[in-house]
This record gives structure tokens, sequence and C-alpha cells, in this order.
């Protein structure tokens, strides 16, 4: 799954039962809480699993993944196995990767049984979360050129986007399909990228005053087969996604001299929080699929693969699986 879950996260493993009884063990399992550090003297698991999870958690860890496929320590933070009897001709198993968002909340429990809840302070939050990027450079998407582009970015490097006077589109898999038919036909709508940044994203709804609901970047994966047509005939200068591109779309970067631009995944209300106007320019019709402009202001991002098309969730993990040790590693 490399970065597609947006890790770290937790693992849940259901084994036994029929094949739709491991699914939902598997799904009860994420519902503990977090407590490798403690779960050898943990009584809630038997013996038995509570080994075999904590050498599923070594053996992954080992893979040296890290956060958002970065590379580094922890790639899954806890590992929870559930089990069922069954015919052990017929046994069953299956896995769920979390993400856990946990957002902070206080509570007061009343004698009868009340509960009054506090919700965290999630503005606040958000403006501590988008400013705290001490070492990110500056990037004005406005005068933002190709030339410029190949310039500002080498991998790792980590960056603040803003754009006030022009807006930067942003589409899924269905626009990119449409996309290619009107580049195909030679259609005005193919050039609305020219000198432009996408981002992968589908937010949700806004809600009383918000720009956009909770916005934040899709698998930009399943985008790889539309990457060259993109990057040759629209003009378009770089892209922001989450996890890895494979070598197709990797290719086509390095092609063009352009750039995929990672943020933060399972961040997605305080990346809307960046967002501050939005305007539908295509395809309507689509609802979330559709190909909007958003103006934005410090959207942090980090350059994941550069110009020379170098991946930086390439080398990342395999500078950390040299690092930990644990595992063979054979450099290309």
């Amino acid at each position: 799954m490399g970065a597609g879950w947006c890790p770290p996260g937790m693992l849940g493993i259901g084994i036994g039962g029929s094949a739709e009884k491991a699914m939902l063990l598997a799904k009860e399992a994420l519902m503990e809480p977090i407590d490798m550090a403690m779960s050898s003297s943990s009584a809630v698991l038997p013996i038995r699993s509570r080994s075999c999870a904590s050498s599923i958690y070594d053996k992954v860890n080992a893979l040296g993944i890290g956060a958002q496929g970065l590379g580094g320590l922890s790639t899954v933070l806890d590992v929870k196995i559930l089990d069922y009897p069954t015919h052990a001709a017929s046994q069953a198993g299956r896995h769920d990767p979390e993400l856990r968002s946990d957002a902070a909340r206080a509570f007061h429990a009343r004698r009868s049984g009340r509960r009054e809840a506090r919700p965290a302070r999630s503005r606040a939050l958000a403006r501590r979360a988008l400013g705290a990027v001490a070492d990110a450079r500056r990037v004005d998407l406005d005068t933002l050129t190709p030339r410029r582009s190949r310039e500002r970015g080498s991998r790792r490097d980590r960056l603040l986007l803003s754009r006030q006077d022009a807006h930067r589109p942003r589409r899924r898999a269905q626009a990119h399909r449409r996309s290619v038919r009107a580049a195909a036909s030679r259609c005005r709508r193919a050039s609305i990228s020219r000198n432009r940044v996408i981002y992968y994203v589908g937010p949700v709804d806004p809600v009383r005053d918000e720009v956009v609901g909770p916005a934040g970047p899709t698998t930009a994966t399943r985008m790889d087969k539309f990457t060259e047509m993109m990057l040759a005939k629209t003009g378009l200068i770089a892209m922001i996604g989450k996890a890895e591109r494979g070598p197709v779309a990797i290719e086509a970067i390095r092609k063009h001299r352009a750039a995929y631009l990672m943020a933060v995944g399972g961040a997605a209300y305080l990346v809307s929080k960046a967002i501050k106007s939005s305007r539908v320019v295509a395809f309507a019709d689509l609802g979330m699929e559709a190909i909007y402009e958003f103006d934005v202001a410090d959207m942090p991002v980090t350059v994941a693969v550069d110009a020379t098309g170098t991946s930086v969730h390439q080398t990342g993990p395999r500078e950390w699986r040299q690092r930990i040790g644990k595992i063979p590693v054979t450099l290309a």
C-alpha cells in the first residue's frame, strides 16, 4: 500500500470465522486503544496474539516507509489481532489499515449519566499547524513559471503556496478523463491548466461560513495514466496530491521538467483552512469531481518528485531501511 493510506496509523487483523467474520474482526480490532508500548503486560489480547502483533509491528516498521511515506521509524503505531473459531481447512484472514486523525476532546460526566463535551479549538489548531513550518519557503503561484518551478523545488523541500490574483485548479479522475477528450478535440478547456498547479482533492461541501469543507489530498497514483497528457497538452506546471507516483508518472514528470508536491494526508480540515475562495470553472455536473479554482494562502506542501524525476517516496524509505538495518537493501 505504500503511502496511499497516509501512514502512520493502526493495523487491525481478523483471523477465523468466515470471510465476512474476519472482515468484521479486523474492523473491531481498530477500535482498541493504541498501546503497543504496554502490550507486553496487557490483558486485552491473548499471549499468542500479542506475540504475533508485536512481530508484525516490528517487521512493518523495519520497512522504513514512515510518516506519509517519506521514510522514518514509525509506519504503524499499533497492531491489533482478533480471532474466532473456524475449521482449519477454511481459515479466513483480513487486515485493515486505519489512519487515526484523533481530535482532542474534553468532557464532563454528571452523576445522571449526561455528558457535556467541549470541542477542541480547531481553528486555533489549524493556524498553529499551518504556520509551524519554520524552514519552509514561500512560493507565489501568481508569478510561478515552468522555469521558476524547476528552480524552486528539490525533493524534500517544504513550501508554502499562495495564490490570490489567479486561481489554482483542482480536479480528480473524472475531470481528467474529460480533459483528455477535450485535449484530443482541441477544446478551450484543455488549456485551463496552463501555468497552473493542480490539486487532487474532492472537498466536502462547505457549511455555514466555510469556503470549502475538509479538503485533504486524494491518492495521486490513480492519476498516473493521465500525467503525460496533462503535462504535454495543457501547460501544467506541477501537481499536488498524496502518496507515491508510479514509474509512468515519474518519467513524464522528468521528461517535462515538472514537479509533484505532496500535501498532508489525513489532515483534511487543517488543509482546508489554507483555501480562501473557491469556484467551479468546468464540468459542474460532476459535483465534487468538477474542476474548481482555489485561492490559497500559505498551504504547506513537500516536494515529493522533483524535475529530475527523483522521488522521495523511493529514496526516503530506502535510506531509513539502511538506518534501521533489519532487512537487506539492494541499492539501484
